[in-house]
């Protein structure tokens, strides 16, 4: 079927945003055969006029498509079509895609803003580490040109030197590397304490590696370290920006934290999943620079670029860097060559490096459209003036899952606090992401958003 003959439904009266039906519809025609791979698109100008809506919905709409790899850019060319599988003969259209929630507006915290990403510098680094002569054996430590870019990286951005007394590595990622850690540090019945309510995949990644999870909660200034059982071997947090409730732990505190791992024994992870993106004041030294001596510091490329690569960093001791090795010896795992050789080309270039800058210019004004919108529904807001979440507190969790379930009937996918403990859940409340969506749909999900929480 030639584009210009498909048929496109749209319905102004639906809850689903105008964009959302549009993509969806390109995104059928092509699971069900009446698209085919390296189909020419209109341009966002024409369809627009042929379906009688602004440029922008249907700009919004292919960037939608670009970001789930429906729709591929050639300069000067136009858009085209991706290669797309066919449902399976006999199969209806609507079957062909497993994920319902695919065509919902994504709030959930934690996603990217790839929108910002440079594409002409993303696919030049591609090209680049191509081009690179194939490996024969993987270095475990690994790349290392990927672990001078990340040590350049951090003292740049975050202030850690790491210097003789300290040792980078790559890794699979923040939850990789607290598997490894786990495995290779600690003893199976160990006891690890994290945040409550925390990042889950965490928690999951000791549990994994047979370790007992001991849930500690955290208040407006991060974890209580005054609640700190004292047998624990190691200590789980997020202090330059709490997950998920988003405050971050002053000086105090983490002097005190470290003066427990000291007394104790314990060793820190500092989980710094999106410490880059502050934008309202200096961040504070990274529990990392306080004490290398007992901390091991996580960073990953997931929340500042994207989880395509599923690559990040460890920064840690000789003698805790040397125990990761040998459990990589020992299982043969270790994280992605080709990954590293993208970041290191990112970084050659100053790629990376303005990457961050626009980030930092991008994630204001999206948190400002957010607040205002929240707070002019009379909603309370919580969290830093960072990264790319918020929290709108509610009362109970029975007012969590009617927020969540109307969102979700109007076209948006929210997340509840209530699933981020690991023990008996007791904060409650809607964690915002607003870096994933284009600006267009991103104002359309809050206000439908705002509509539900303040009916909740």
């Amino acid at each position: 079927m030639s584009v210009d003959d498909l048929t496109l439904l749209i319905d102004r009266s639906a809850t689903a945003p105008l964009a959302v039906q549009i993509a969806t519809g390109l995104r059928t025609a092509a699971t069900a055969g009446r698209l085919r791979g390296g189909d020419r698109l209109p341009s966002s100008r024409a369809l627009a006029a042929r379906l009688g809506v602004s440029r922008t919905v249907v700009t919004a709409a292919y960037d939608q498509l670009h970001a789930e790899g429906w729709l591929t850019g050639r300069h000067g060319s136009g858009t085209y079509l991706t290669a797309a599988p066919a449902p399976t003969p006999g199969t209806p259209a609507a079957a062909a895609d497993p994920d319902p929630q695919r065509d919902l507006l994504d709030l959930e915290p934690g996603a990217p803003c790839t929108e910002a990403i440079d594409r002409a510098a993303w696919r030049r680094a591609w090209r680049a580490a191509s081009d690179r002569i194939p490996l024969a054996r993987k270095d475990r430590r690994g790349d290392p040109d990927y672990r001078t870019a990340v040590a350049e990286h951090l003292l740049r951005h975050r202030g850690l030197g790491a210097g003789s007394d300290t040792v980078v590595l790559a890794t699979a990622g923040a939850s990789a590397a607290v598997g490894e850690l786990a495995s290779a540090l600690l003893r199976p019945g160990d006891a690890v304490a994290v945040e409550e309510p925390g990042y889950q995949r965490a928690v999951g990644a000791f549990r994994a590696a047979g370790m007992r999870v001991l849930p500690v909660p955290v208040d407006g200034d991060g974890l209580r370290v005054d609640l700190l059982p004292p047998h624990v071997r190691a200590v789980y947090c997020t202090p330059a920006h709490q997950f998920p409730l988003g405050s971050r732990m002053p000086a105090a505190r983490r002097v005190a934290l470290v003066e427990f791992a000291r007394r104790t024994g314990a060793v820190v992870i500092e989980d710094d999943y999106d410490g880059e993106l502050r934008y309202d004041t200096a961040p504070l030294p990274l529990l990392a620079t306080l004490a290398p001596d007992v901390v091991v510091h996580l960073g990953t490329t997931s929340k500042i670029l994207t989880p395509t690569l599923g690559i990040g960093w460890l920064v840690g001791s000789p003698e805790i860097a040397k125990a990761v090795l040998a459990h990589r010896e020992s299982t043969g795992t270790d994280p992605s060559a080709a990954a590293q050789r993208v970041v290191v080309e990112l970084a050659r270039h100053g790629d990376l490096a303005r990457h961050l800058r626009r980030l930092r210019r991008e994630m204001p004004p999206r948190r400002a459209l957010v607040v205002a919108e929240l707070r002019g529904h009379g909603l309370a807001v919580i969290g830093d003036d960072a990264g790319s979440h918020l929290l709108v507190p509610l009362p109970s969790a029975a007012a969590e899952a009617r927020v969540i379930a109307a969102a979700r009937r109007r076209g948006v996918l929210l997340d509840g606090l209530g699933r981020h403990h690991s023990g008996a859940r007791h904060t409650f409340g809607i964690p915002l992401g607003y870096a994933a969506l284009p600006h267009a749909e991103l104002a359309t999900a809050v206000r439908i958003t705002a509509d539900c929480l303040a009916g909740g």
